[in-house]
């Protein structure tokens, strides 16, 4: 029994010796324990909620977790979550389509006696100087030779901007009535134009004075309710512009040194920006059009309809889903989020509506092991301060991407944060960070660290603290 038990002992230290136990398997690493809980005995988390979740890159396994089952508000981060859905449910090469067609009959005048309809698609890059091919003059170009080609010289009807796709709705239900006017806050539409938004321009001084908005917004009223900031204060104008409103109130502070321009603001409706940009083009060139410019929205509204049917003159295609999620990522630009999130209802065959998309998405990660409730989502781009996913499950997405045939442009649509290829994502008292790190020795991680209701400001280098434990 002696002789037998020695000798199983050396062959079991033996293989000990040629095969070590899991050899590429990470521990948890040293370090980060100790720096997660120094950043939840600061001060500025005194009263915060915070969580990490760090997995070995390679097997999945968790290295170290803290709160990381608690749902927390993700802020940008969880447009990692919407854009990997984008990728594996529409196809990184995806495109979306907007259609210039006209209904009636063209005389031997070049008289149209119909309607140019610009039917929206879904778009959210139609007019964006992002991409070569959907900037707003080669966009408004295309629509021109093609209107000539027809032989169109009057329009003896209406331009319409048809967004009807997609219904009314542009801004998610729980967004704050502080964002949505601005920029970031621009609602998704199925007929989009230059990103949703344009600039106003100020001048700095006792008293705050708008110089022009970019481009002319003719149809629109600002009223001007800034105060100086002291100097110093920088940026602290808010533009308070309802969906489809024609009244724009700016409000907050702008500061008396300031160097900045201005700020940027919601176009309150895509579709008659569209459709007036069109018009408008025409009319310089001496195509004039007999009739106002409408949406479909517009003519609900006294109980008439997009008429059905026409001739298509144009198809302007998006740019590849790919290159919409570069975008997305790296400028954390919410539209594209929104829209993507709408354009997975849409092509599930449901209502494209925000609530409809978040379903989509929680549907999908649960079919690949993702517990549905840990994805309480209620848009496509965090900014509503309600969305709450936990640290855990948002990990566990991002390592399952690595193993799909898109995720090398889903990596490098990650920005780069402390050295590391992390999404950001800040909204009120909310700071996370969710991606990638692969270390000078070749550990690989996946990283997801948020921290909700901190108190004062520059929390960031306080979260990159803890994660330069993993370098």
């Amino acid at each position: 029994m002696f002789k037998n038990t020695s000798l199983l002992f050396l062959l079991f230290l033996q293989y000990l010796i040629i095969f070590p136990k899991n050899s590429s398997a990470q521990t948890e690493p040293a370090g980060l324990a100790q720096a997660f809980e120094r950043l939840s005995s600061d001060p500025q988390a005194k009263y915060a909620i915070t969580s990490i979740c760090v997995l070995d890159g390679n097997t999945g396994k968790q290295l170290y977790g803290r709160n990381e089952n608690i749902g927390v508000a993700t802020a940008s981060t969880l447009k990692t979550i919407t854009s990997a859905t984008a990728f594996a449910l529409l196809g990184k090469d995806f495109r979306y389509q907007t259609l210039l067609k006209y209904t009636g009959s063209i005389d031997e005048k070049g008289v149209l006696h119909g309607n140019l309809i610009i039917s929206g698609g879904g778009d959210p890059t139609l007019g964006s100087d992002r991409y070569q091919s959907s900037k707003e003059p080669a966009v408004l170009d295309a629509w021109v030779q093609a209107i000539k080609k027809a032989g169109i010289t009057k329009i003896d009807g209406q331009i319409i901007g048809d967004a009807s796709i997609w219904g009314t709705q542009g801004t998610p239900d729980g967004w704050t009535w502080q964002d949505m006017g601005n920029y970031y806050g621009a609602g998704s539409s199925a007929l989009s134009w230059r990103e949703n938004q344009f600039d106003i321009k100020l001048k700095p001084g006792s008293n705050v004075l708008i110089s022009r908005t970019i481009p002319e917004m003719p149809y629109l009223k600002i009223v001007n309710e800034l105060k100086a900031g002291k100097a110093g204060s920088g940026d602290n104008a808010y533009v308070f512009l309802p969906p489809y409103s024609q009244t724009a109130y700016l409000r907050g502070t702008w500061a008396t040194d300031i160097k900045k321009s201005g700020i940027s603001a919601a176009i309150p409706d895509p579709a008659y920006e569209a459709a007036f940009r069109l018009a408008d083009t025409l009319k310089r060139i001496g195509i004039i059009s007999s009739n106002s410019i409408t949406t479909d929205r517009l003519m609900a509204l006294n109980n008439l309809t997009v008429p059905a049917g026409g001739k298509t003159l144009a198809v302007i295609n998006s740019t590849a889903l790919h290159e919409i999620v570069y975008w997305l990522n790296k400028k954390s630009i919410n539209l594209y989020a929104e829209n993507l999130l709408k354009t997975l209802a849409w092509k599930a065959g449901k209502e494209a509506t925000t609530e409809n998309g978040a379903a989509e998405v929680i549907r999908y990660w649960s079919t690949k092991g993702i517990d549905r409730d840990a994805l309480n989502i209620l848009d496509g781009s965090g900014l509503s301060p309600a969305n709450r996913v936990t640290a855990s499950a948002m990990a566990q997405i991002l390592y399952q991407t690595q193993k799909e045939n898109w995720y090398a442009d889903f990596y490098e649509s990650l920005p780069v944060n402390n050295g590391m290829k992390l999404k950001s994502g800040t909204i009120k008292d909310v700071s996370a960070f969710a991606g990638y790190y692969e270390s000078a020795n070749g550990k690989r991680y996946v990283i997801v660290i948020n921290i909700n209701n901190y108190s004062g400001t520059g929390i960031n280098n306080k979260l990159f603290n803890v994660l330069n434990s993993l370098k």
